[in-house]
């Protein structure tokens, strides 16, 4: 192809690539960002819009419409579980909807806070199995957890309990082949990576199913922030004492959580997961109302958006909020400070050790503007913060996999566990508290900042869609 033709080809398609971004992405910035580089850069931009351009994760989109029947097979639990009174008349229809799912009595919850409770309880729950066991994890590594997470797996499987597993082929990209093949060898239930990748689409790697997920029997369900790793038990050099939260529920909050591993599994699969299942879940004495929110960028509306701007409109009294991220929108950020005009009490807690460079760095562009409508921004210092758990009033608790980042508002499969109950809002009250002893509150302003994140910062930001 000579150049003039190629040129044209090139303009031609930035053109098509430009109006496609026009009718289709999520917010006008993310659509003028894309137009300006797509017009002053074809060569690169291109190539990047194929990868991280896509707005609607169309295969996710027709497995769910063919996966139909698991919808309907456990739709009628939240008739049977119909929730109770809310504390202080707090509204869960916002979540209900957001879920498409109702919110249910009749449930319990136990935190897990840190590697070795939340290995202990999964590992146990697992060697307890009768019947059946579902597990999803962003990433497992081959390491000594990873190790120790197979075994018992495989345990299970000998034991002639049914063990089907899933994983992100981005996440578990350098997850060994033997790995999984050792599990299939013993019966474990696995998708091929290379099948899990034709299903994402070549190029839709920016989506990542980044939710962790353990259910035994119907009976039993965990999820949270941990991935199956031993820097997730504090073993690593680089980051040492490793925070994070998991969550155990039991009641019919499992059936909603077997429900979105029935969508995910059909999805990378095509089995449809009705019969196999037990979808009777028993109440618990506990009595707890709460529901199982799942989010992600095959949803009808921003899911993990509307999760933190509802989370935050329903705070009359105290907001705290902690996640490893934090890139809000606009829409979020601007709820976030004026909940803290109006006499909230907000605050963030964010690691200070860095993970990531790019989204650490993009975190110290908005603290400004937060401090200054009154939120309070805490650096954790003890090692890594990576739980993701929002706090409202006493009234309400949420532990899960979401981040506060566009990445997970608008690019990541998420799960979060919701609670409409005061006992869950105090035992992570006090989790919390414990946190903030941990933590700094943060006092200076960006222009205080050593020279590497006041220039870093606002470039960072210009990523913000992408983190």
């Amino acid at each position: 192809m000579s150049l003039p033709i190629l040129t044209l080809a090139v303009l031609a398609a930035s053109l098509w690539a430009s109006w496609r971004a026009i009718r289709t992405a999520r917010t006008p910035q993310g659509a003028v960002g894309w137009v300006v580089f797509l017009l002053t850069a074809p060569y690169i931009a291109l190539v990047l819009y194929l990868f991280l351009g896509h707005h609607r994760y169309r295969h996710y989109q027709v497995s769910r419409r063919e996966s139909g029947r698991i919808v309907e097979a456990a739709r009628d639990f939240t008739t049977r579980f119909a929730p109770g009174p809310t504390p202080d008349g707090l509204n869960p229809e916002p979540f209900e909807k957001l879920a498409a799912m109702g919110a249910t009595r009749g449930n319990d919850m136990e935190l897990l806070v840190d590697g070795n409770a939340t290995f202990d309880a999964l590992f146990a729950a697992i060697d307890g199995a009768e019947h059946y066991i579902l597990a999803q994890f962003f990433i497992i590594h081959d390491d000594e957890i990873g190790k120790a997470f197979a075994d018992r797996l495989i345990d299970a499987a000998d034991r002639g309990v049914s063990v089907r597993l899933i994983f992100d082929p981005i996440g578990c990209r350098t997850l060994p082949d033997a790995y999984l093949d050792r599990l299939r060898d013993a019966g474990v239930h696995v998708p091929r990576k290379q099948k899990l990748a034709r299903r994402s689409g070549r190029l839709q790697i920016n989506y990542r199913n980044h939710r962790k997920t353990l259910i035994v029997d119907g009976h039993i369900g965990f999820t949270g922030g941990l991935n199956v790793g031993d820097e997730y038990l504090g073993r690593s050099e680089r980051f040492g004492h490793w925070r994070d939260t998991f969550i155990r529920v039991t009641g019919p909050m499992v059936a909603e959580l077997q429900l979105v591993f029935a969508e995910d599994w059909h999805w990378g699969t095509r089995e449809t997961l009705v019969a196999p299942l037990h979808w009777e879940p028993a109440a618990a004495e506990a009595d707890m109302t709460g529901l199982v929110l799942p989010a992600g960028p095959a949803d009808e509306v921003e899911t993990g958006t509307m999760f933190f701007l509802s989370a935050i409109v329903a705070a009359q009294h105290r907001l705290w909020i902690a996640s490893p991220y934090f890139v809000p929108d606009t829409d979020v950020l601007s709820a976030l400070k004026q909940a803290a005009m109006r006499g909230v009490d907000v605050r963030v807690m964010v690691p200070d050790a860095i993970d990531h460079t790019l989204p650490w760095l993009a975190a110290f562009a908005a603290f400004d503007e937060c401090r200054a409508a009154g939120v309070e921004i805490w650096r954790y210092k003890t090692g890594f913060l990576h739980q993701k758990v929002v706090l409202v009033d006493d009234r309400m608790a949420a532990v899960g996999s979401m981040n506060m980042d566009n990445r997970s508002f608008r690019l990541n499969f998420e799960t979060m566990a919701v609670l409409f109950d005061k006992r869950a809002a105090a035992a992570v009250e006090e989790m919390l508290t414990e946190d903030f002893t941990k933590a700094e509150k943060m006092e200076k302003s960006l222009s205080q900042q050593p020279l590497k994140i006041r220039v870093g910062a606002p470039v960072a930001r210009l990523f913000g869609p992408l983190l």
